[in-house]
């Protein structure tokens, strides 16, 4: 399996990057892949290590957090089939576990590098960047092609969403045979894949080629309709046989220092959308320029922001995050293959440094009251430090303000990524299903049908806030459950 001294033989090369001032000119990605023997020869690292932990998604450590690949992707398979040359069979591998390995190869974490055997003590087999340059070479070679059921039932199913989720349980439902309609309010499908990771990360043709194919397999795509809204549930559960709510976890969590009272505050995937509705009209959008902007979150999408508003060309930005500051490196007590917990400077912190030559992140400080100017927009924010004591309570770390730390600093855009509380009300109140403290839509443990007859729910809707892998992971699952309600039984297969 791969080369049994690939590990040794050569060394761990990624896609390289155009550099951060360079690639701040435009909202292209910016990772050209690598020569194809070099990917082969990376693919090479790999090797029959016995425990394929990178496939295994298992949950270690403090947390827990998973590592390892959620979708249980058969890597030393198609690894050793990609060193072999062989691509053909290196895909088909591939996607008999992966619905859209062009989205997880450009946005996914990497949770198989995480578990892999080769991190150790060393560097991990690049197995995103492997499957990227699968799924690409199989597009690009005329490999994806439109593989109509044979034999299709008399079910139909409506799949209310199009994020991750969504795609996946209709695209295995399809693939069944059964009757899908995807119904999505927005003008696009892809849901966060279309409008909340910018396309430096994900470019949006990437959807609509996959959506092409889905179309061309039978999937009917109804965008622009809100369902809830346009169409009621009652018309939905009479005209279908089975629904999937897969409408996401999208309700912004707010700061609730008086934000909502004044200008140029906006929740940050509602800043993104703008920008990439623009950007696909031809006229990227300017909000940010000459703005000095303040970002709350440290996460992924906080980090999009800064990317995005060096990109319009913004006079500053600063990110707050109400964390304190990883080790550099990671600590004595988080050892693999456990997620981990040390400093990680992405795209948009490397180009901050680039332009402004510092990191833009303030570790341990939040927001303590927005500031406006005479006209209702925001002119500075007041900021306070944070420190960490345990609850007596409840045993947790809770954060504490610091007395006297408080800090004036100007801000004309302020933009809040400080995560998501759970999906919006009105799809789950139409369909009367039941919603837990968590505001996601309840099942049984490890079911996917919710407290209303012949509703099922997957995705952040159902586990809340987390990552396109897993909410791919759950539309599969969810399409066998369906399947399975719908037929008596179900031969659709997770691995």
């Amino acid at each position: 399996m791969g080369k049994t001294t690939g590990f040794l033989d050569y060394e761990r090369k990624t896609n390289p990057a155009v550099a951060p001032l360079e690639r701040l000119k435009d909202f292209h990605e910016f990772h050209p892949p690598l020569h194809v023997e070099e990917r082969e020869e990376q693919a090479a690292r790999c090797m029959n290590c016995g425990i394929p932990f990178c496939q295994s998604a298992v949950a270690f450590g403090k947390g827990p957090a998973v590592s390892g690949c959620p979708l249980h992707n058969l890597i030393p398979e198609w690894n050793d089939e990609l060193y072999q040359g062989h691509y053909d069979s290196a895909k088909d591998r591939l996607l008999k576990t992966a619905s859209f390995p062009e989205f997880t190869g450009r946005v996914c974490p990497a949770l198989c590098e995480v578990a892999c055997t080769c991190g150790l003590n060393g560097d991990p087999v690049t197995v995103r960047e492997n499957e990227l340059f699968l799924i690409e070479q199989a597009y690009a070679t005329g490999k994806m092609q439109p593989k109509v059921p044979k034999v299709r039932t008399d079910k139909a199913v409506a799949v209310i969403g199009s994020g991750p989720s969504g795609l996946a349980t209709a695209d295995a439902l399809n693939k069944r045979g059964h009757n899908v309609t995807v119904f999505e309010r927005e003008d696009r499908i892809g849901g966060l894949l279309m409008y909340g990771i910018p396309n430096m990360k994900l470019e949006k043709q990437i959807i609509e080629r996959r959506r092409a194919l889905m179309e061309a397999e039978g999937v009917v795509f109804r965008t622009r309709c809100n369902v809830g809204a346009d169409v009621s549930a009652e018309e939905l559960l009479s005209e279908y046989d089975a629904v999937v709510l897969c409408c996401g976890a999208k309700q912004a969590r707010a700061l609730n220092v008086g934000e909502e009272q004044v200008g140029n505050i906006f929740p940050a995937v509602d800043f993104l959308t703008r920008q990439t509705r623009t950007l696909l009209a031809g006229n990227p959008m300017t909000e940010a320029k000459g703005k000095k902007v303040i970002i709350v979150g440290g996460g992924d999408t906080g980090n999009d922001c800064v990317g995005t508003c060096l990109r319009e060309d913004c006079a500053s930005v600063t990110q707050l995050e109400m964390m304190p500051r990883p080790p550099a490196e990671r600590p004595s007590d988080n050892p693999w293959p456990e997620w981990p917990v040390k400093l990680k400077t992405d795209y948009g912190q490397e180009e901050a440094i680039a332009v402004f030559g510092k990191d833009p992140r303030v570790y341990q400080t939040t927001i303590k009251e927005v500031i406006p100017n005479k006209k209702g927009a925001i002119k500075a924010v007041k900021t306070v430090k944070l420190d960490f004591v345990k609850d007596e309570a409840s045993g947790r770390m809770v954060p504490k303000e610091i007395e006297g730390s408080e800090e004036t600093l100007p801000c004309d855009l302020l933009l809040i990524a400080a995560g998501f509380t759970g999906c919006e009300s009105y799809t789950p109140g139409a369909f009367r299903v039941e919603c837990g403290p968590r505001n996601t839509v309840q099942t049984a443990e490890g079911r996917y049908a919710t407290s209303a007859d012949k509703v099922f729910t997957a995705g952040d809707m159902h586990r809340g806030q987390s990552l396109v892998v897993w909410a791919i992971a759950e539309g599969r699952a969810c399409a066998v459950e369906v399947d399975e309600y719908l037929m008596g039984y179900t031969n659709l297969s997770l691995v």
